[in-house]
């Protein structure tokens, strides 16, 4: 298939930029509680099982890619990012279900704040840390064929670094717009005009 590296790069921001919501929501949809994120997380990987197992041997099977050369240092470390993705993956759910519940504390104490921002705050900030550990990781680790455990410091160009910094930034300003949607809504619950009963004055007396 002739498709470009970068249309596979929007593709995967299309996918998981979607995932986090589709969790938080099929979350919340089973009963939100741990048995229910332990459901999700199974869903999760069946529809891993069926995407990055059967359908790459049924490429192989059927003659449309070649089977690769085996070498034990290749399956380890792909064996270690799948371990790392599927680690990733069970930390977003929790991580929906323990935002989730906080937001549903803080709720108690003001009643105008929604739980459901944090929808909003999780994968920006995961999607923030990551790309900042990936490129230090691959400025310092260099492996090589046969030697996984070669060390090559490589620094970025300045704009890279640039980059780096305005990731931090984000990262920054998504946690600062958090504190301000809390502080708008506890603003808007301390104003609220309070609702006083009227009570009809009694019947006057009949002589």
């Amino acid at each position: 298939m002739n498709f470009p590296w970068w249309g596979y790069v929007i593709l995967a921001g299309l996918s998981w930029g979607c995932y986090v919501p589709l969790v938080f929501y099929g979350g919340s949809e089973l009963g939100g509680k741990s048995n229910a994120r332990l459901t999700a997380i199974l869903c999760v990987g069946i529809a891993y099982f069926v995407i990055a197992v059967i359908f790459p041997l049924c490429l192989f099977i059927s003659g449309q890619e070649e089977w690769p050369s085996w070498s034990t240092t290749g399956l380890v470390f792909s064996c270690f990012a799948g371990v790392a993705g599927a680690v990733g993956a069970i930390c977003v759910i929790f991580a929906s279900k323990s935002a989730m519940a906080t937001g549903l504390e803080m709720k108690k104490d003001n009643p105008a704040f929604d739980p459901a921002t944090f929808r909003m705050l999780i994968a920006p900030l995961i999607f923030g840390i990551a790309p900042v550990i990936n490129t230090l990781i691959s400025s310092i680790w260099d492996p090589k064929p046969g030697n996984p455990l070669n060390f090559d410091i490589k620094s970025p160009s300045w704009k890279m670094w640039v980059g780096i910094l305005l990731i931090g930034s984000g990262v920054f300003l998504v946690l600062r717009s958090k504190e301000e949607a809390e502080e708008a809504a506890r603003k808007k619950h301390a104003t609220k005009p309070a609702t006083v009963a009227v009570v009809p004055p009694p019947p006057s007396a009949t002589s």
